[in-house]
């Protein structure tokens, strides 16, 4: 973690489809639970508050800032939950390591958070000017501006095309290396300004802001989003035991397409491992709509651990 104070940043971030996650979850009092992407910690704190005092919950986050503040915000629940920095690519060491074979439930809550967004300084958001970065964790990877910088015309194309499933991918491509021949973009405002000299002015006064698709790609492409997931999740279902559930609440077609793919592999066959409890995503209720807007894209699909086989 850089020097930055994370007062000034500490904001409360609400988690989408609480209730939602704590009934598929099927939280009981002592278990033991898994939170994959335990962010500002609303998830895990209603987890802890579900399970009670012998319960314990795992939280795994590349965000160092982020567990920083949750441990401070955590405080009463020390004793019962042990935090990582770490990739949930990686649950079944994070699990082992903890020194637990089985759990009783999973949680991936995917995508960034509204804290990662408000903050100017880590580049996920064009809605303030700074430093083009988008990683999730700061330790360690590429950033935004040097995968701009470094990627050929196609490359660029193909992920914006790819993860942003942007129609004027080509046309944002040709202009990102057009404008790098002069000047390197190194921040937000920079790589804007490239996208709105690329797309019609029809598109830069939409419904939504003609550069979120291009900045959604890019974070994807940075923090390597997708590629761990259908690992990630069958490496999750074999942290279970008989009867553990696993919950997945996702906020883009492409997360949402790998979860129903791998909950629909490892649910067929003659010896299935996994049960779908939800054979359509939950969506947020009206309430929480007018609530907390955020969880408009958010659907959330479970599953039920149903035998010991293991995963090929």
């Amino acid at each position: 973690m850089d020097g930055d104070s994370e007062k000034d940043h500490d904001y409360e971030h609400i988690p989408v489809l609480v209730e939602e996650v704590l009934a598929g979850l099927a939280c009981r009092q002592g278990g033991i639970y898994v939170d994959c992407t335990v962010g500002q910690g609303g998830m895990t704190r209603k987890i802890l508050e579900s399970i009670g005092p012998t319960g314990r919950v795992l939280g795994i986050d590349r965000d160092e800032t982020a567990l920083t503040m949750t441990r401070r915000r955590l405080t009463n629940f020390a004793p019962q939950l042990k935090l990582i920095h770490g990739n949930f690519g990686d649950i079944q060491a994070h699990v082992r390591a903890a020194g637990l074979l089985r759990v009783d439930g999973i949680v991936f809550d995917l995508g960034v958070s509204s804290v990662q967004l408000n903050d100017a300084r880590r580049g996920f958001s064009f809605a303030a000017d700074g430093p083009l970065d988008m990683r999730m964790d700061r330790s360690t990877g590429r950033t935004a501006a040097e995968l701009v910088a470094q990627l050929s015309e196609s490359e660029l194309s193909n992920l914006i095309f790819q993860y942003g499933e942007e129609r004027f991918a080509r046309r944002i491509a040709r202009a990102l290396v057009q404008v790098r021949i002069d000047r390197p973009l190194q921040t937000t405002n920079d790589l804007v300004s490239a996208i709105r000299s690329a797309v019609p002015a029809s598109y830069r006064h939409g419904r939504i802001h003609c550069a979120t698709r291009t900045f959604q790609a890019l974070r994807i492409a940075v923090n390597r989003e997708l590629e761990v997931l259908d690992s990630a999740f069958r490496a999750a279902a074999e942290m279970l035991m008989p009867g553990g559930r696993l919950c997945i609440i996702s906020f883009h077609s492409l997360e949402d397409r790998i979860a129903k793919q791998t909950i629909r592999d490892l649910s067929q066959g003659a010896e299935p491992l996994l049960m779908r409890m939800t054979k359509k995503p939950v969506t947020a209720s009206e309430t929480e709509l007018a609530a907390n807007p955020r969880a408009r894209s958010a659907k959330l699909r479970i599953a039920e651990r149903v035998s010991q086989r293991r995963c090929a």
